[in-house]
């Protein structure tokens, strides 16, 4: 049994049969997985790729000199097993079909935290969301309208066109091909193995 610990929160990612990018999962649901057989954990070496069960990774894991810096790990009632990073499900080949979500938290990071209008990068509570076309005049919310900015040129702007407040943006906004959230993961070195999956051109990724 394995234990409640801040590793489990820990995010992998998910490969279909056919090692294509599927979604992102928490520690936790990926331990159920390889635990009932259903996946296997896929481990990156220098570019050379290994696959273990969970009772082979399980053992793999005792050495712990095996494995770098940025492992989360989480505590059995016997031993401490390292969180892979990617697995691999057995009986599903096939890519999910859906569109990413509108919503702040994805346009923020769509924007990477950076007002669209001064450039500057700022916290979350220092952010608003704009309209660039105003819905006074006509300005729908989606993402070719929504950017992320600053509370101060969100005042500035008011309720006109960056035209109109003699303002510009320093990036038309679009709508993401997949999860935004995934390039925030992707700047990490805990997760630079993931990048070996990814592949703009056919695939989003849902994180669950």
């Amino acid at each position: 049994m394995i234990a409640a610990t801040s590793g489990l929160n820990a995010n992998v990612l998910v490969l279909n049969r056919l090692y294509m990018a599927i979604r992102v999962v928490s520690a936790r649901r990926a331990f159920s997985m390889l635990a009932r057989n259903l996946a296997e954990v896929i481990s990156i070496d220098e570019g050379r790729f290994a696959n273990y069960d969970f009772d082979s990774w399980t053992e793999l894991s005792e050495y712990r000199d095996l494995f770098d810096d940025h492992t989360d790990w989480v505590q059995t009632v016997r031993l401490r097993i390292a969180v892979p990073k990617i697995i691999r499900v057995f009986g599903y080949d096939r890519l999910p079909m859906q569109k990413v979500k509108l919503n702040r938290r994805n346009i923020y990071a769509r924007d990477n935290n950076i007002c669209q209008y001064c450039g500057n990068k700022h916290s979350t509570h220092e952010l608003s969301l704009d309209h660039v076309l105003p819905r006074s005049q006509g300005g729908q919310s989606n993402w070719d309208n929504l950017v992320c900015c600053c509370v101060h040129c969100n005042a500035r702007k008011g309720g006109r066109t960056p035209a109109q407040a003699h303002m510009s943006l320093i990036r038309k906004p679009i709508r993401p091909k997949r999860n935004p959230v995934i390039n925030l993961r992707l700047g990490l070195d805990k997760y630079a193995c993931w990048q070996t999956f990814l592949d703009n051109a056919y695939w989003t990724v849902e994180l669950k």
